[in-house]
């Protein structure tokens, strides 16, 4: 006797698919929250390796210098020159400078000269994660992450990653590379004067150079040495340098 052939559920094939997509998009999700809180976790303890930027730079033939070092064997003059001239309320905020932000979204409304905002824990994420180019997606990746490692990190931990991954010149990544390129020593024994001059270029290291400045870094410096010495009076670098010796 011939059987009819069972008829497929048109319900049952929806709900397959449905199924299916519901998987992908819980996977998905996973994966753009998971990852970035891995990778934080993971840059709390362990070095982060080459960054974009490093990448793009040596594709350029910039060519790469790096060495890693701890924050405790950094020069305290270096800490406060950056904080002086990056941010300086590093220690007291919480990733963000709302008022920062908002001065140079004004500022760049009406000029061709592009302000920067950003706090170090900003310019970390961004640096550590990120591409350069500025995009609102980039942006806002870069709040996103600037949060987790406020969380994840805490200060001492980002100006550390900080130090060790800006870009001080052509293919010179960190505090200890930039200090030995420019003043044929280590990122421990910098000077207060060349502290200063190290973090007066860093808003343009490629045009700016700390072993022979011109006219214009030389009074950057200048400012930023007078900066770093209120830095140090009113404890704005306690955060991180509170059991340090001076």
């Amino acid at each position: 006797m011939a059987y009819p052939e069972p008829m497929t559920s048109r319900t049952g094939t929806r709900r397959g698919k449905g199924g299916w997509l519901r998987k992908a998009l819980v996977w998905a999700l996973i994966l753009l929250v998971g990852a970035p809180v891995a990778m934080v976790a993971i840059y709390r303890f362990a070095p982060p390796p080459v960054t974009i930027l490093m990448i793009q730079r040596s594709l350029e033939g910039k060519g790469f210098s790096r060495t890693w070092r701890p924050l405790d064997e950094m020069s305290p003059a270096l800490i406060r020159s950056v904080i002086a001239a990056e941010d300086a309320g590093f220690c007291t905020h919480r990733g963000f400078e709302l008022e920062a932000i908002q001065a140079a979204w004004e500022h760049n409304e009406t000029s061709d000269r592009l302000r920067g905002g950003s706090t170090i824990s900003q310019q970390t994420a961004k640096n550590v994660f990120l591409w350069p180019q500025r995009s609102y997606l980039r942006k806002g990746l870069e709040a996103g992450f600037t949060v987790l490692i406020e969380l994840g990190w805490g200060k001492r931990r980002i100006l550390e990653v900080y130090l060790n991954t800006i870009e001080w010149g052509p293919g010179v990544y960190g505090a200890e590379a930039a200090a030995r390129r420019n003043f044929g020593v280590g990122a421990d024994r910098l000077t207060p004067a060349q502290a200063a001059r190290l973090a007066a270029i860093l808003p343009s290291p490629l045009k700016w150079r700390a072993a022979k400045p011109g006219p214009y870094v030389k009074r950057r410096s200048g400012r930023i040495g007078a900066a770093a010495g209120t830095v140090r009076r009113d404890g704005l670098a306690d955060c991180v340098l509170s059991s340090r010796p001076s």
